[in-house]
């Protein structure tokens, strides 16, 4: 596991702070995470976090699992590839053995592209998941990805 220094998300070079700011400018379905959920997340067993200054990937990997938590980049530095890049700093996470799964909204098509380019398959659906402000309700598209397909 990685360590995680005093102030920072385990493997981040960004505070809790810096993270809470980065999600809440990139969501609001599913809602944006505070600075607290992502200490306790990050106190959690398995998780690991991988960052630049403007975005930052959130996983965690038990017994040759591993679930992709969250993946934030800044709306300024979109559209460059770094979304791609924690992607695959996510990926070398895993061994080959490892499987891989996300859930993301139906209705973030440029987040479902880049899963899709980078070689995940989608492979189930939530009816309902996330909430919107205005409490409509938004299906969560499940992703999954194995060794094998890279």
């Amino acid at each position: 596991m990685i360590a995680k220094p005093e102030g920072e998300a385990g493997g981040c070079v960004l505070t809790m702070d810096q993270m809470a700011r980065i999600h809440a400018a990139s969501f609001t379905v599913p809602r944006p995470w505070a600075a607290a959920e992502f200490a306790d997340l990050m106190s959690m067993r398995g998780v690991f976090c991988e960052a630049t200054s403007q975005g930052f990937v959130v996983g965690r990997l038990i017994a040759g699992e591993a679930e992709l938590l969250t993946l934030a980049v800044d709306p300024a530095a979109r559209r460059r590839g770094m979304g791609r890049a924690l992607l695959a700093k996510f990926l070398s996470h895993l061994g080959e053995s490892d499987r891989a799964f996300l859930e993301v909204a139906a209705g973030n098509a440029p987040a479902r592209a880049l899963y899709r380019a980078s070689g995940w398959a989608e492979s189930g659906l939530r009816r309902g998941y996330y909430r919107h402000p205005d409490r409509q309700s938004e299906d969560a598209v499940i992703m999954t990805w194995a060794f094998s397909r890279t």
